[in-house]
């Protein structure tokens, strides 16, 4: 009985690592000038899958990457980089995650990051933010929808 349930046991673990070998690292940078103005992150949108990783990349100086508190799944503890360092996550749990520069945000300087299925769920787009953040989240909101 226990020789039969062996080839099992080898096929159950080879299927959990190979869902973390798929995972994918994703690179944002986070910029004093982009393509879509001053104080970006580049991409400022991303759908990923759960088990992803984000790698944020302070390609100029001052910038951090934090979640916005009221814009992340239920349950799940935000975070908050240190200025001027790399700083990478794993998304494992679906859902949108709204993304701050916490220097930077009254300049606009966010992101949306999509997680699996999801929708955005209506109590964002009612976030307190920045006039500039929120006329970029609101049109990263119409995006992702």
């Amino acid at each position: 009985m226990i020789k039969a349930l062996a080839p099992i046991a080898a096929l159950m673990a080879a299927l959990a690592f190979a869902g973390s070998a798929l995972a994918e690292t994703f690179e944002v940078k986070m910029l004093n000038r982009g393509e879509k103005g001053p104080m970006v992150f580049e991409p400022d949108y991303l759908e990923i899958q759960p088990g992803d990783k984000v790698v944020f990349v302070p390609s100029h100086k001052s910038h951090n990457a934090a979640t916005i508190d009221e814009m992340i799944p239920e349950g799940v503890e935000g975070f908050k980089s240190r200025i001027n360092d790399q700083f990478e996550t794993t998304f494992d749990k679906a859902g949108f995650y709204g993304i701050k520069c916490s220097p930077h945000i009254g300049m606009g300087m966010i992101m949306l990051i999509k997680v699996g299925e999801a929708t955005v769920p209506d109590s964002y787009k009612a976030v307190n933010l920045p006039a500039r953040a929120k006329s970029r989240m609101d049109a990263l909101i119409a995006q992702a929808q």
